[in-house]
Parts: structure tokens; C-alpha cells; sequence
């Protein structure tokens, strides 16, 4: 299959977070047959370490599902319910560096755009599953990876050993910890992070995004005590009411002096009719802060806005960590490369050396692993011309940007 294949077939079967079973799969199988050492599963990541993980049940729903729409059974096994891939390959002699390249791999809880104005639709390629939707570019963040296996076997020109890490779960960032937390980040001694679109045109190539926003995600219950709105309202402890004021103090908490701070509530829930004094309510919530210190205070002021509310009304609260990412900033090093490289490639007419990035990203972790170390790494930026925002319904790339992706890392590990 060509890359162009691989994404679109990759595109017509998203799977979310820690369920990229069929990815995983079909991955593994054909860098099995390059001649890969792979470690899957709980061989990639650190399992204990892993935030936001679906329920069993979920899970032996996505692998029977993955099995149903032919992903390889003998792979399937070896994850063992856990997904993940680490991929490693001495080229040459060997003698030169460990060059790691990290993808992401999983799509989002959402629906995809099934009129004809919507690419995939079109042309027969969006989400085969109700809800869910590579709205990031991820399907071609793996093919890219796959791409790079492709063009090293092919074209030769290293010496050294390359580590292709292929993380679940970047959505919510919940997969980047678990898999630096692994062996495999231990000898890396250059790592290149990849993503398609930002808002750049196809031919742009970034050659290193710096300082996303440190992120935490939360997700909290409010329970408290059911009563009749009109009969006896005193007699419950309404977690409605808890989560309502949370909401208000949530945004209220003070930014902070020395960065950018965030915070937002994405989703609030409660089952209930309207004469029933709520007994359960649920939120998500998240912030943000420019470091990771900032980070932290926005999540210990939500946490006890959090249960201040609960206390207020009488209620308690449940709180889980979901996600959470850091921030990092790139190396002269690596920058230098990727353009020495991506001023070479076919296809390329604009390179930006350095970029702010206004989001988060949980390859933050790798990077810094790799860092921590005494290696060096980027964050690479590749132009889609994307129709429409990320994480839309609408949201596609320019298939034309996985060449120029490819050729841009394979051509920055050859010069590594």
C-alpha cells in the first residue's frame, strides 16, 4: 500500500485512545517484515502509568472489533489489551547515533462530516465508527512513521540505529508519560516529534515548535443525596448545585503573574429529572499553564475549588487525573538538521526555524526524557493546507504533505 492508502485506510477506521488496536496491527506487521525487533503492548509503554484508560469491557470491544476489520491476530495477542509499539532497527555499520521518531497514533471521540464537502465522504474514506474521527491528522502522523521505516530501507544513508515510537493515546495526553516512563527513551540520542497542519501551508516546514502549554486534565463527580424539588427539597444534598458553583470558581481562580494560564470546563452531566434534587453530577476540566510549575498551581487551585464546592453544598467529590502533558523547548542542534534537510526536500518552499506552540502535547514527555539524558530533540511542524481547524468535523490534510514529511525526517536522521 502506498502512504496515500495506508493514511486514508487508517482514516476510514480511527480508534481512540489506548483502543488503536488494528493501528498497532497492521504497523507491527509490516515492519515485521522489514526486519524490525518490535516490543508491543506492555513491552512500549510503563502500563501502571497510564492515565484515562478505558474499561475492560471497552477494551475486548475494540479488539474484537480490530480482529473483525482484519488486523493480524498473531499482533492482537502480544498487546494483550495494551496498546503501543516500539520499533527498532540497526542501518549500516551501526556506528552512528540512536535516532528516535515518535507518531501518534490514535483519533478522537467525535463525529466526522458525511456531507460532500467533506473530502472523505466524498471519496469514500471517512469513519466506518459513529464517534469517532482522526480530526488531528493522526492516521498521517502513522503513515509518515511507516514512510520513514520505507525510505531508510530503501535509500539507505545511515549508520546507526532508528527507534520508531509509535505512542496511543496523545489525546488527552495520557500515552506520552507512560511510554518515556519505558527503557527505550535510555539510549536515544536524537528524537524527532512530527505533526501535520498547524495552520501552515503545505511546502511549509517548521523545523522546531517550542514551549507548548503544560497540561493537566481532570475529570470529577459530585454525589450527594436525592430529594422531591417540591415535597421535601431540604432533605437532599443537591451535587447540581456543587457543580454549578465549582463551574463559576473554576474561572475564577487568579492567573498567575510569571505566564500564561488556562482553565476550561468542557462537559458538565447529570442524569435527572427536573423535580429531582440531584444526586450525581459530572464535569471535565482542564488548564494550563506556559510551565509546569504554573501548570501544577492551576491544578491545585482547581482541586480545592473543587472541594470547597463539594463541601459547600454537603455533597462529595470524586476526582481523576485523565491526561497530562509538560512543556519543553527544542535544540539548536536538531532545528539546524531538520532545515538542512527540509531545504533539500522535494516539495518544501518555506522553512521556519522556530514557532511557538499555542497548544499542548504529550510528546513533551520523550522529549524531555531525552533531554534529561543528554540528547537533543524537536517538535517538527510539516504544513496540510487543512480545510478546516483541527479536532472539526471537517477537518482533513493535503495528502501530498506525507511525502514531504517523510523525505524531511528520514533525509534530518541521515544527516544526524
Amino acid at each position: 500500500m502506498s502512504l496515500r492508502e495506508i493514511r486514508r485506510d487508517l482514516h476510514r477506521h480511527p480508534e481512540e485512545g489506548w483502543t488503536e488496536f488494528r493501528t498497532t496491527a497492521l504497523v507491527a506487521a509490516e515492519l515485521d517484515d522489514r526486519d524490525f525487533t518490535l516490543h508491543l503492548g506492555a513491552d512500549a509503554v510503563a502500563v501502571e502509568d497510564r492515565l484515562g484508560v478505558p474499561s475492560d469491557d471497552e477494551v475486548a470491544a475494540a479488539v474484537d472489533r480490530a480482529r473483525r476489520e482484519g488486523a493480524p491476530g498473531a499482533y492482537l495477542d502480544r498487546m494483550d489489551g495494551v496498546t503501543g509499539l516500539v520499533a527498532t532497527k540497526r542501518y549500516g555499520d551501526g556506528s552512528g547515533p540512536v535516532v528516535g521518531v515518535r507518531v501518534d497514533v490514535d483519533a478522537l471521540a467525535r463525529q466526522e462530516a458525511t456531507d460532500d464537502e467533506h473530502r472523505p465522504a466524498r471519496e469514500g474514506f471517512g469513519s466506518a465508527h459513529p464517534g469517532e474521527m482522526h480530526a488531528c491528522g493522526h492516521d498521517g502522523h502513522t503513515a509518515i512513521g511507516v514512510g520513514v521505516a520505507r525510505a531508510l530501507d530503501e535509500s539507505g544513508g545511515f549508520d546507526g540505529t532508528l527507534k520508531l515510537f509509535f505512542q496511543p493515546a496523545e489525546e488527552g495526553g495520557r500515552g506520552g508519560y507512560p511510554m518515556s516512563r519505558t527503557a527505550h527513551l535510555d539510549d536515544v540520542d536524537h528524537l524527532l516529534a512530527v505533526h501535520l497542519g498547524l495552520g501552515e501551508e503545505t511546502g511549509t516546514v517548521v523545523a522546531g515548535y517550542d514551549r507548548p502549554l503544560s497540561n493537566a486534565k481532570l475529570d470529577a463527580r459530585f454525589v450527594g443525596e436525592p430529594a422531591h424539588a417540591g415535597v421535601a427539597p431540604n432533605e437532599g444534598r443537591n451535587a447540581m448545585q456543587a457543580l454549578a458553583t465549582a463551574v463559576s470558581n473554576l474561572y475564577a481562580i487568579p492567573r498567575h503573574a510569571d505566564g500564561r494560564t488556562r482553565v476550561n470546563v468542557g462537559m458538565v452531566a447529570a442524569d435527572n429529572a427536573q423535580n429531582v434534587v440531584s444526586e450525581d453530577a459530572q464535569m471535565r476540566v482542564e488548564v494550563r499553564g506556559e510551565t509546569a510549575p504554573l501548570n501544577e498551581y492551576m491544578l491545585d487551585r482547581a482541586r480545592q475549588v473543587l472541594d470547597a464546592a463539594a463541601d459547600m453544598h454537603g455533597c462529595e467529590v470524586e476526582t481523576s487525573l485523565y491526561g497530562k502533558t509538560t512543556t519543553f523547548e527544542t535544540d539548536d542542534e536538531m532545528v539546524a538538521a531538520v532545515r538542512h534537510a527540509a531545504e533539500a526536500a522535494e516539495g518544501v518552499t518555506t522553512v521556519r526555524d522556530r514557532l511557538p506552540f499555542g497548544g499542548s502535547e504529550d510528546a513533551s514527555y520523550l522529549i524531555r526524557r531525552v533531554q534529561e539524558a543528554g540528547g537533543t530533540a524537536t517538535y517538527v511542524g510539516v504544513g496540510a493546507s487543512n480545510p478546516a481547524g483541527h479536532h472539526t468535523a471537517y477537518f482533513d490534510i493535503d495528502e501530498a504533505s506525507l511525502a514531504i514529511a517523510v523525505d524531511v525526517l528520514a533525509g534530518t536522521v541521515r544527516t544526524l
